[in-house]
């Protein structure tokens, strides 16, 4: 049995948990992502991994309605997943379902309206009325009205579950490949060119929600010989010369997805400083169960599930205060037994919670019962 997992927008970083459906699907089933690319190339982190894709160049309206039979034809699978309530992905799944009764499901990880709300009612009244992008504020809106016509819903987070309903699917990571003993720390931190320093590490698409600027401050009270490795910046967007300015900051491109691991076991610690906005209220950060996985002793803020999801395995500080964060690496950096042992718990918690194992014996059900297949 085929499944086609519809990305909203394929040169974007919302490609990450299509890329994560499709490889928990691909266990069990013969799968694809598909859908529209915005950008010239596929996002770089899933453009060489194991997950077959394929796309369709489009821009705005008027002309993006020229691609949608050219898309359509790409949502050949028995199944259609649609990655997000968005007119890209979840709009076409329900087109392509309307041409041949297909089984959806729609899967939300975050809550897209959130994003159009942080600049005030006049900004979302400037976005209200760019009907020209596919993706734009009234198109969301739509998909989002429509979210009840989904055959089935997941979930990523338990404010999405209260908004939406639908069964819970956190992002979860591949515990048994992403095991760090298969990792070689030491080289790890020759490629980012540390010897002695701790290292500081965040990695993932940095975005102004995510306390990049929280955390380039924060390391910076440390002192010399605390490193910051951002590992995943873009160097044409806003604000990556303004965090790779400072010394004591490292600044590593886009990475494949399956090198991440290779990175991340050179951390002495890693922080996810998402600040409190309406971007993050329904998020939780991939790169959390990242650092879990590769039992990497984490600082992260208490913002949507991230308290319940560290409890006993990680530290947690208020969201947006820079003093709270520093303190909290320099007492994992000063007590590097007590931070390997949070490792350790955060490893135990991804493995028992967090893992392709636990997710598929959520995920394969739902499918078999909608397909009315046994296993």
């Amino acid at each position: 049995m085929k499944v086609s997992v519809l990305a909203a927008d394929l040169s974007d970083n919302a490609t990450g948990r299509a890329d994560l459906l499709a490889r928990l699907l691909s266990a069990r089933y013969d799968v694809e992502v598909v859908g529209p690319r915005f950008g010239a190339d596929v996002w770089m982190p899933a453009r060489e991994g194991a997950i077959p894709q394929r796309s369709v160049r489009a821009g705005r309206y008027p002309g993006f309605a020229r691609h949608i039979p050219a898309l359509l034809d790409l949502v050949d699978g028995d199944v259609i997943v649609a990655s997000k309530p968005r007119a890209t992905s979840f709009g076409l799944a329900l087109l392509a379902r309307a041409r041949r009764r297909r089984p959806l499901v729609l899967d939300i990880d975050d809550w897209e309206i959130g994003f159009f709300s942080r600049s005030g009612p006049w900004g979302r009244i400037g976005r209200a009325l760019n009907v020209a992008n596919p993706n734009g504020l009234p198109w969301t809106w739509l998909a989002e009205k429509l979210v009840s016509r989904a055959d089935a819903i997941t979930v990523a987070s338990r404010f999405l579950e209260r908004r939406f309903g639908g069964t819970l699917l956190p992002h979860v990571r591949d515990t048994e490949a992403w095991d760090p003993g298969r990792y070689d720390r030491a080289a790890t931190r020759r490629r980012l060119g540390v010897d002695g320093e701790k290292v500081v590490m965040f990695l993932g698409t940095p975005r102004g929600h995510k306390g990049v600027d929280d955390l380039v401050e924060a390391v910076g009270s440390l002192g010399p010989g605390v490193i910051l490795a951002l590992v995943g910046v873009d160097a044409a967007r806003s604000g990556a010369q303004r965090w790779s300015a400072p010394a004591y900051v490292r600044v590593t491109g886009e990475i494949p997805f399956d090198d991440v691991p290779r990175y991340l076991i050179g951390a002495d610690v890693v922080v996810v400083p998402q600040r409190d906005t309406m971007d993050t209220v329904g998020q939780v950060p991939a790169k959390l169960f990242d650092a879990m996985a590769l039992a990497r002793p984490i600082v992260s803020t208490s913002v949507s599930m991230i308290p319940e999801i560290l409890e006993g395995c990680g530290v947690v500080v208020e969201p947006g205060n820079v003093g709270a964060l520093a303190g909290a690496i320099k007492r994992l950096l000063d007590n590097p037994v007590d931070a390997a042992d949070l490792g350790r718990r955060a490893r135990e918690r991804c493995e028992s919670r967090y893992s392709f194992r636990v997710a598929r014996a959520t995920l394969f059900p739902l499918i078999e019962k909608l397909t009315n297949q046994g296993p």
